[in-house]
């Protein structure tokens, strides 16, 4: 297609007109969305989860050694959920995420059609969930070990 327009311009067949007067403002056709869609419980109790397996392990193996990495494990984990809180409430951003009871009653829109809250939630958590049972189990073994 450019080419085309390039050989045009060349020929000197082209025509220069002037851009036609704005009368409103320009709308931009991506509205800026910044909410993930799902409630704020459910970040919660991931950030806990993680938090939580940090205490598990913490605690388990406690050591002066590890003050500075469980503080830098926290510190990644407040960062890496707290950045897109804050994101979330820029200026511009009109949207709000969903209450807990319209997660129950709609569930959420993914790329490969509606998700259950149920489903969703499973989706969200197992991983957090699985990391703390691996923490537990991990000082159950150490306990015993030791």
């Amino acid at each position: 297609m450019s080419h085309i327009a390039h050989d045009i311009i060349a020929r000197g067949e082209a025509r220069v007109v002037a851009q036609p007067e704005a009368e409103t403002a320009v709308r931009h056709q991506v509205e800026a969305d910044r909410n993930f869609g799902l409630p704020k419980a459910l970040y919660g109790a991931t950030v806990a989860c993680y938090l939580g397996f940090l205490l598990v392990v913490g605690s388990a193996f406690a050591s002066p050694m590890l003050a500075i990495p469980m503080a830098i494990f926290v510190f990644f984990i407040v960062a890496g959920f707290g950045v897109p809180a804050i994101w979330t409430r820029l200026a511009g951003n009109a949207s709000e995420p969903q209450s807990m009871g319209e997660f129950q009653l709609k569930g959420i829109m993914t790329n490969t059609g509606r998700l259950a809250p149920k489903d969703a939630t499973i989706q969200m958590l197992i991983l957090p969930v699985l990391l703390v049972v691996w923490g537990l189990t991990v000082a159950v073994i150490a306990a015993i070990v030791a």
